[in-house]
């Protein structure tokens, strides 16, 4: 009887690119285009019927926690991560509480859109891969005859654009085990953490063969640009206007039914969150996070975060919770 998949998803970040939200607010809980970054990570996979899905946790754990178990009826095990030693050692504590394969892993900002059915059909490990304009930010594949041949993790010379977005199947876990495990027993680091990259590497060199799959949609939320760009993306798939009386909505945007706007005009590209509130006020190209208020204001390209309150501002806000700014 072939094993059922177990999903990987590390989620214990500071994410420190996001601050100020993420003193607050774990990075993957950040509302894009109406609903949680990991909410947009997770749902893709529940069609392909994990046996568990593994979070690991460290910075603000409890909200992560709390959301996947108040959200999804799924069995889930959460990875406590208290040292945050790098992608490797996160992967290598999750691997802890599993006996086989197959298993996804997939990172916590990591929005794919891809036929993930396809993705876990190969009979050996798979990584998923998107050219870039820039691959020097990114961990690299270099592709040979349909083969992944090596990889690097941020090379200031990249031998390839194929950057690594996060994605990745094994069919079967005790190399990637033992590898993840070598590399802690060296006490190799790279960039001062436990790659997963070289791990990977490690596993070329002993003749494991890895196979690229192209992803088509990738989506990144590493920091504020980014997440305003995949907010602009992703609103532009869905045909859905909320109606709101006395106000001009200008599509797309996503507007939570719990939240309340008057006599404003809203978008194009805008999120709101629940139980915000918008009075008077001009915004596009933003996300507003749950029960920010905003009066008599005019935003653009900003984040507002969760609860905070912004009065007759008009300018780029990258506001934090509980903030008051007028």
């Amino acid at each position: 009887m072939k094993e059922k998949l177990k999903i990987i998803i590390p989620v214990a970040g500071e994410g420190t690119r996001m601050r100020p939200h993420t003193y607050t607010v774990p990075k993957p809980l950040i509302p894009v285009a109406g609903k949680e970054v990991l909410a947009h990570v997770l749902e893709p996979l529940f069609a392909l019927d994990p046996e568990e899905v593994y979070f690991v946790i460290g910075h603000l754990g409890d909200r992560i926690e709390e959301f996947v178990k108040s959200t999804y009826k799924i069995k889930a095990c959460f990875v406590e991560q208290k040292e945050l030693l790098g992608l490797g050692f996160a992967i290598h504590l999750a691997l802890q509480k599993i006996d086989s394969g197959p298993v996804l892993i997939i990172l916590g900002d990591t929005i794919a859109r891809t036929d993930f059915s396809e993705f876990v059909k190969s009979e050996g490990n798979v990584i998923g891969v998107k050219a870039v304009k820039d691959p020097r930010r990114f961990g690299v594949a270099v592709v040979d005859n349909g083969k992944i041949i090596a990889v690097e993790e941020k090379p200031q010379t990249p031998k390839s654009d194929l950057a690594l977005i996060g994605l990745y199947y094994f069919q079967k876990i005790d190399a990637l085990k033992a590898q993840l495990a070598r590399l802690i027993a060296m006490g190799k680091k790279s960039s001062g953490e436990i790659q997963l990259t070289d791990a990977l590497q490690f596993m070329l060199n002993s003749g494991e063969l890895f196979h690229p799959f192209i992803v088509d949609g990738w989506h990144d939320c590493g920091k504020k640009d980014a997440f305003l760009e995949t907010n602009r993306v992703l609103l532009a798939e869905s045909a859905f206007v909320r109606d709101c009386p006395g106000s001009i909505i200008i599509p797309p945007v996503s507007i939570a039914p719990s939240a309340v706007v008057e006599e404003s005009i809203i978008g194009p590209n805008v999120s709101i969150s629940e139980e915000a509130r918008i009075n008077r006020s001009i915004i596009r190209d933003s996300i507003i996070c749950k029960r920010a208020s905003i009066d008599f204001s005019m935003l653009e390209s900003s984040i507002i975060g969760e609860r905070a309150v912004v009065k007759g501002k008009f300018n780029h806000l990258n506001v934090g919770n509980s903030v008051e700014i007028s």
